[in-house]
């Protein structure tokens, strides 16, 4: 597949792939609900992310939500695609929101192999205009990965080898009602599930094999050693009212040194991507996540 994929000058594509209000000054389309999409991706997406799934083919396929299956709506779906790709293949984050990247996405066509797509909707008969244009999808891409190298070593950046180390997270979520919890590998209410959802999607989405301890596993006093983990990702999820919203203290434990870093008045799925984008840059040794200070 082949070919540049126009954008419309007045817009910005999203982490998601699409367009319309958004955090970060990115959009999406108002037409899709991110609560279905999180909904959606519960039942495709479950602990652990095992290293066996940490491969060269998952570390050049990336996914996002487009809202229609049309060439336009192809082109908001593959440009946060290849954001993702050269995000994990290099272990680099701080090439999320690169001009470069930005300018390279607009031709992600380009670096593409294959493209499949999945009705989120699961063959449900569209509303009034639905289906025609605007029902969403999930749009899968595979990139071709001699060209997904040279565009990273046109970026200075290189691949990032696999096997990868395998993360143990433990973490303290401390609600703005009701007890706080440790999240482990299953069980809990509703916010403990969407927890581990947004935590399992980080992960792939940085190519990063990642366990949850099981409730017996978290008294213990070594856990990463006891779940076979190379590295122990500790932190706290408190929610806090004057930062309106999550708070996360993060401190990865790698080759007896230690690392921390803080994100500060987000989503919960933001902070999530932040404690693994953090872990991603310093494993893969790409320097230190910035350290936010209350």
């Amino acid at each position: 597949m082949g070919g540049t994929l126009k954008f419309p000058d007045d817009q910005e594509y999203g982490s998601n792939g699409c367009s319309g209000p958004f955090q970060e000054g990115r959009r999406v389309p108002g037409c899709l609900k991110l609560g279905f999409v999180a909904a959606a991706l519960a039942v495709l997406i479950v602990f652990p992310v095992a290293a066996a799934d940490i491969d060269l083919a998952s570390l050049y396929r990336a996914q996002s939500v487009t809202s229609g299956t049309g060439e336009e709506n192809r082109a908001w779906g593959l440009a946060p695609c290849l954001e993702e790709v050269l995000v994990k293949v290099s272990g680099d984050p701080r090439l999320i929101g690169d001009p470069r990247v930005a300018d390279m996405s607009r031709h992600a066509a380009d670096y593409v192999t294959g493209v499949g797509y999945r009705d989120l909707l699961n063959n449900r008969p569209p509303h009034d205009e639905q289906g025609t244009h605007d029902r969403p999808h999930y749009i899968t891409a595979d990139f071709d990965p001699d060209k997904i190298d040279a565009l990273l070593a046109s970026l200075g950046r290189k691949p990032w080898a696999v096997p990868r180390p395998k993360i143990v997270a433990l973490l303290d979520v401390r609600p703005m009602k009701g007890d706080g919890f440790t999240l482990v590998r299953d069980g809990g209410g509703e916010l403990a599930a969407d927890m581990r959802v947004a935590l399992a999607d980080a992960a792939h989405r940085t190519g990063l094999p990642l366990e949850l301890p099981r409730p017996s596993d978290v008294a213990l006093a070594d856990v990463a050693n006891t779940l076979d983990g190379d590295a122990l990702l500790a932190g706290t999820l408190v929610w806090r009212q004057e930062a309106l919203g999550w708070v996360g203290d993060w401190r990865l434990s790698f080759k007896d040194k230690e690392y921390r870093w803080q994100v500060r008045g987000v989503s919960f799925d933001d902070a999530f991507r932040n404690a693994t984008r953090g872990t991603l840059q310093i494993l893969s040794g790409n320097g230190e996540p910035e350290a936010v200070t209350p």
